[in-house]
């Protein structure tokens, strides 16, 4: 464990925490009243629906300390989607502190912000305060109050006017064993502005154990372009924790990919809310988990706007007696009309002990939409594999083709060469030999 911290999330750690800050008071504000929310209420119950099947009572927020103090230097890092990648600037940040940062010049020069959050609330809040926590929202449950008082090592993206960047931006975020990872990330691309952005979490042990408390806001002006992409493997034995929301306008599109692999227990929330018309958005969703992870994604398609387009696939593999769950909702608001959503959860499940809760769900208060939803859960299919063993393959190396191959519709979804690669030799890594 590199973070030698000892500073509690309660009353006095927030205390030492904003002594140990150059913050401006709107922020100070911010944080005070997130803290005092989060300490008034309890912590999610069993007996919700949100939080019906996934378990936290063995979980302990007083085992870990707020970020801060000195972090390792020396740390290997495991970053693998900028690999061979020709980038526009990047941002590292090891337990919640932003150890580098970088943006080329011709895009510093157009006006682009990239870099510290914490530092660019200070040199440039005319941007960042009327968007910060304007997508995510600090009530939502104990864990997204916490995560406002207590964020640290944050990163922000600002994008002006008609801007497009045409090489991709990199984050990673490193978390040592048992240390704490808070980091708020912000992007924000005004009106006809171009991005695409690649991040990613690893923890330095693949054993190792910590938690992440995050959210990330994605901001989306009238004819804007995102591609989102975001790789998480933190190690086995972390919690993880995060909100994540985008807020798409008028005409713009996103394209959001998420790959979670990593972590001992997750519950992430991630919502895409339409709120222009024309609005488009595509989530692509990778889940594999072995030994007894469990992680949980609730997702949410919210229509508040008429011509409205919203497309979430995740595909999850289930390895030893680990779980996945999603719950996903299509939400259309009455002025909505002309909706067009679609979502749809495919599960393998690859052993006799691992589990595949799937939960679609639709909200129509629209009368002229075409929504629709599906999942479907199953194991290998042992006529593939007959077929496969005819021409020559072992049955573990037809196992291993067809669990490779069922990620393979979200793949070909993914309009980043690199992120192809970098995604299937995730998945490969993770698929074992079977009998």
């Amino acid at each position: 464990m590199t973070q030698t911290t000892t500073i509690a999330f309660d009353q006095a750690g927030l205390e030492s925490f904003l002594q140990s800050r150059d913050e401006p008071d709107w922020l100070i504000e911010l944080r005070r009243e997130a803290w005092q929310h989060a300490a008034a209420m309890s912590w999610p119950e069993r007996r919700s629906e949100e939080w019906n099947r996934t378990d936290i009572r063995v979980f302990q927020l007083e085992k870990y300390g707020v970020p801060g103090g000195p972090v390792a230097d020396d740390l290997p890092s495991r970053a693998q989607l900028a690999e061979g990648v020709d980038l526009a600037g990047w941002i590292h940040t090891t337990d919640s502190q932003v150890t580098e940062e970088s943006l080329s010049e011709k895009w510093a020069a157009k006006g682009v912000l990239f870099g510290s959050l914490e530092r660019l609330c200070r040199d440039h809040a005319d941007i960042i305060r009327p968007h910060l926590f304007t997508a995510f929202d600090p009530d939502y449950d104990k864990f997204a109050a916490l995560h406002a008082a207590f964020w640290s090592g944050g990163q922000l993206l600002y994008v002006p006017r008609g801007v497009a960047l045409t090489e991709p931006l990199h984050i990673s975020s490193l978390l040592s064993d048992g240390g704490t990872d808070t980091t708020h990330t912000l992007i924000v691309l005004e009106e006809g502005a171009e991005a695409t952005v690649l991040h990613e979490s690893n923890g330095v042990d693949a054993d190792g154990g910590g938690l992440h408390l995050g959210a990330i806001e994605l901001i989306q002006k009238a004819g804007s372009h995102l591609r989102f992409v975001d790789l998480q493997e933190w190690g086995q034995k972390t919690y993880h924790f995060a909100h994540q929301k985008a807020v798409v306008d008028r005409d713009a599109s996103l394209q959001w990919t998420i790959a979670a692999m990593g972590g001992q227990l997750a519950k992430v929330n991630q919502t895409v809310d339409l709120v222009g018309p024309g609005a488009d958005s595509q989530v692509n969703g990778v889940m594999f988990t072995e030994g007894r992870q469990h992680l949980a994604f609730h997702t949410m398609q919210h229509h508040k706007a008429p011509n409205c387009h919203s497309d979430f696939l995740y595909k999850s593999a289930q390895q030893d007696r680990s779980r996945t769950v999603w719950k996903g909702m299509i939400k259309v608001d009455k002025v909505a009309q002309k909706t067009d959503g679609y979502q749809r959860n495919d599960n393998l499940v690859l052993s006799n002990h691992s589990r595949a809760d799937s939960i679609p769900g639709l909200e129509i208060e629209a009368d002229d939409v075409r929504c629709t939803h599906g999942s479907t859960t199953s194991k290998v299919d042992e006529e593939q594999v007959f077929y496969a063993q005819c021409r020559g393959f072992t049955r573990n190396e037809a196992t291993r083709m067809i669990v490779t191959g069922f990620f393979q519709q979200i793949f070909d979804r993914i309009t980043i060469e690199s992120v192809r690669e970098a995604l299937g030799a995730a998945i490969a890594r993770q698929v074992r030999e079977y009998s």
